[in-house]
């Protein structure tokens, strides 16, 4: 537990839609979207990328949303996350005005239910490639 997990940003569109493809979990006010990091990419640790659509209100709105978001993210996912994924969380209307201990047990809830989803997918990804 003593390690600390690097945490990249993802930066291109193809990352977000690999990760939109990948498990998919809700959870009050916000969305977790989570897939394999790709071989070859990045080196160890995890990758985050943040989204909020016009859905969530104007700019201000959208961009205070992203900045909980990533205030969350930067607390739980050390912690919680597992090495080798991508991590995409999307703001709902609900994520600004969200109390922020309320927003981290959102998260934490998660990426508990996305890694119980996550664990059958990498063990079938393994038997298939023998």
């Amino acid at each position: 537990m003593g390690e600390k997990i690097t945490m990249n940003h993802l930066r291109k569109r193809a990352d977000f839609l690999r990760a939109q493809k990948g498990v998919r979990r809700s959870a009050g006010c916000l969305t977790l979207e989570c897939c394999a990091t790709p071989q070859g990419v990045g080196g160890g640790g995890i990758r985050v990328g943040f989204t909020a659509s016009r859905k969530v209100g104007n700019a201000v709105a959208r961009n205070r949303a992203k900045r909980r978001l990533r205030a969350a993210a930067a607390a739980l996912l050390p912690l919680l996350a597992k090495e080798g994924n991508d991590y995409v969380l999307v703001a709902r209307r609900d994520t600004v005005a969200r109390p922020y201990p309320a927003l981290l047990k959102d998260l934490e809830a998660a990426l508990c239910a996305a890694h119980d989803r996550l664990a059958p997918l990498s063990e079938q990804q393994a038997k298939g490639s023998s």
